[in-house]
This record gives structure tokens, sequence and C-alpha cells, in this order.
């Protein structure tokens, strides 16, 4: 990461200080999310440095629409089937100094992207957008996703600690020099929860930001509930006694807001 002030002279010989802007990368995965992208890519900030789409061989036009509206895009052809293996590539392909990973099905709107990162210059490592603080909500979730959601959460919180409000939801920002801490090793939709878990054992100062989820614009959503919530909760019990990561030095309380 490059450093957020640098001393620089001014014309006049007098030393001033000089803010220096870190470059952002967006990833975004994708399985045929064409009318979704029409949407989503013209919202993006006009400041966002790199988009990294990252597709799991869509049938339909998918990486055309993204080529065509953002001709800078990099595409990425994922080589394993899944959010989590599609994060991984993604955050493996990216240059920036923050990365952001939100959804292609216009859930997440990119206006909140501004958020994650003013979070991040303001002192946090890894910051998590939240559906349940002030200012956030949601209207995609059915009441089963929402006690499951509100369980794990809570095993979270007595098995690592941390004070995370909501666990399942992946539109996140960090640092991209704690990109090895938060590799993604699975590879479906348990991800979100293992970064979050990942996070708080490395002892990163964690932020949330408030987030509003809206509903699927376009096609269905591949996520499952019970199947799903089954990968998370193992995906929890195994972090758990798996082996600790070496821990930042001078990390804050992990999971303080």
């Amino acid at each position: 990461m490059i450093s957020t002030f640098v001393n620089e002279a001014s014309v006049n010989g007098i030393p001033s200080n000089a803010l220096t802007i870190p470059r952002v990368s967006a990833v975004i995965p994708t399985l045929n999310e064409a009318e979704n992208l029409r949407v989503l890519l013209p919202l993006l900030p006009n400041w966002i440095d790199e988009l990294i789409i990252v597709d799991g061989y869509s049938t339909d036009d998918t990486v055309q629409i993204a080529r065509k509206l953002c001709a800078h895009a990099v595409i990425v052809m994922a080589t394993q089937r899944g959010k989590g293996a599609a994060l991984r590539s993604g955050f493996a392909a990216a240059t920036g100094d923050i990365i952001v990973a939100l959804d292609a099905d216009c859930s997440m709107h990119p206006r909140e992207i501004v958020l994650l990162v003013s979070a991040l210059l303001s002192g946090a490592d890894f910051v998590k957008g939240s559906r349940f603080i002030q200012g956030g909500g949601t209207a995609d979730m059915s009441l089963v996703r929402m006690v499951g959601n509100w369980g794990l959460t809570k095993a979270v919180r007595a098995l690592f600690g941390g004070s995370f409000s909501d666990l399942c939801y992946g539109y996140l920002a960090f640092w991209a020099k704690h990109g090895a801490l938060l590799e993604p090793s699975c590879d479906g939709f348990e991800v979100e929860t293992f970064i979050n878990v990942q996070a708080l054992k490395a002892g990163l100062r964690i932020f949330e930001v408030p987030s509003f989820e809206a509903r699927r614009m376009y096609g269905d959503s591949n996520l499952r509930a019970f199947p799903d919530g089954w990968r998370v909760l193992k995906t929890i019990i195994y972090e758990r006694f798996a082996a600790p990561l070496p821990r930042r030095r001078g990390a804050a309380i992990a999971g303080e807001r």
C-alpha cells in the first residue's frame, strides 16, 4: 500500500503534506449477468481505477457487455465453479492498493463503495457492509435466511469474538497488503463468512458500514438457503479449530466498529 501522506516541497521550498490517493480495484464475479451489468457498470464511480470481471463461463453475452461498457475492464475466466473461487481469482488479479468486492446482480449499489473506501482511509484494515446497523436494510431476504444469518452471526461472535452484525453479505473492501490473510480457500457462498472469520483471526481492524440490499434485478439467484447455510456452519466450525493466523502487530480489538 502506498503511504496516505507523503512530504513534498512546495514551489517556495517550504515543506508541505500532499495527499497520495490509493488505487482502487473493484472485483465483480459474474455468471450469466449480462442484463444486470447493463445497469450496474454505468453506476460505478469514475474514480475506480481497475475493474475486474471474473466470469464463470457465462452462456449469455456477459463478457461482451462488460467489454462494451468498460473497455478497460480486466476479464478473468474462473478456473473453478463457485463464488469463492471467483473471488480468489479476482483478488489475485487485482493491482490496486484497495480491493472492493461486490455482486453483479444490482443488489449492492455502487454509490456505497465510497463508504467502504472512506472507512479504510480512516484507519480500518477490512470493511464490510451490514444490512443490520442503522442506515442499512434489505429488500431481498426471506425470514428463513434472516434467522439463519442471525444465528450464524451469533455463533461467530461467540467462537471468535468481534462484534459483527451481519455475516453472510459480500459487500466488502480491504487493503491489498492484507490479501494473503484473506485469500479464500473455499469455493462457494460460504466465502463471505470465511473472509470475515479470517479478518477476526488475523486481528485486523474491522469496520462495518451501513448497506442496503436491493432485490436482484434480473435472473435467478444461485444461492440455496439450506445447503449453503450448512456450508457456512461447517466453515465456522472448521476455522474454529484450524491453526491460528499470524496477528497484525498493534491491531485494534478485532471486530471494532
